[in-house]
């Protein structure tokens, strides 16, 4: 069912009683979402965390949200800056509002991003998410062969192959590989990315941008 039309159901957190009943009276108000109270969070499908800044306790609190719930976080933040973004990133934050211009409808938006799989952030923040991705790929993962899709070079090789309509002993020619070697490189990318079957494989290569 689309999340216009089902209940997303969603608890708010805030450093005082007044902030979280204002930002659950915004969001109330907003079709399709529903509030629950913190202590259900565990039922919910998004977590909405509002901060004034991202100080080591609350990136703490973030981090054990993240090991015990494991939903999908909306901050709320007064400030937060580039560097403190990607420890935000590894809680599960997904979407981030400044607080001064979070609406109601801006929250509900973040909210439906986020239990869709998608994320919210400034175009500031953004920049610096793109620079740090190209940093880890440049930095670490060139150098052992992966990319940030997980898959190693050897892999994107025979995906692209896959991709082109060829089959195993077609790919094993072109490639200088045995049969056997290319079989088992399938079975490792479908296995490790929990791929259903060799279209799913070359669907995640393709929606991932390598082929």
């Amino acid at each position: 069912m689309d999340t216009e039309t089902r209940q997303i159901t969603v608890a708010v957190h805030a450093p005082d009683p007044i902030t979280t009943a204002g930002l659950g009276s915004q969001l109330g108000t907003q079709q399709g979402i529903d509030i629950r109270d913190w202590d259900q969070r565990a039922e919910t499908d998004v977590l909405v965390f509002a901060a004034e800044c991202l100080t080591p306790e609350i990136v703490l609190w973030l981090r054990r949200l993240a090991a015990e719930d494991g939903k999908p976080v909306v901050l709320v933040v007064s400030q937060i800056s580039e560097a403190e973004l990607v420890p935000a990133i590894e809680c599960r934050v997904v979407a981030v509002l400044p607080r001064s211009a979070t609406t109601g409808e801006r929250l509900a938006h973040a909210v439906r991003a986020a239990a869709t799989g998608g994320g919210v952030l400034p175009p500031s923040l953004l920049g610096e998410l793109l620079k740090h991705v190209e940093r880890l790929q440049r930095e670490v993962l060139d150098p052992m062969g992966v990319n940030t899709a997980g898959l190693t070079t050897r892999e994107i090789d025979v995906l692209r192959l896959m991709a082109e309509g060829k089959d195993t002993v077609e790919i094993a020619g072109e490639l200088s590989y045995s049969e056997r070697s290319v079989k088992h490189i399938i079975q490792g990318i479908t296995g490790r990315l929990k791929l259903k079957n060799r279209p799913h494989a070359v669907a995640y290569a393709v929606r991932a941008g390598v082929i």
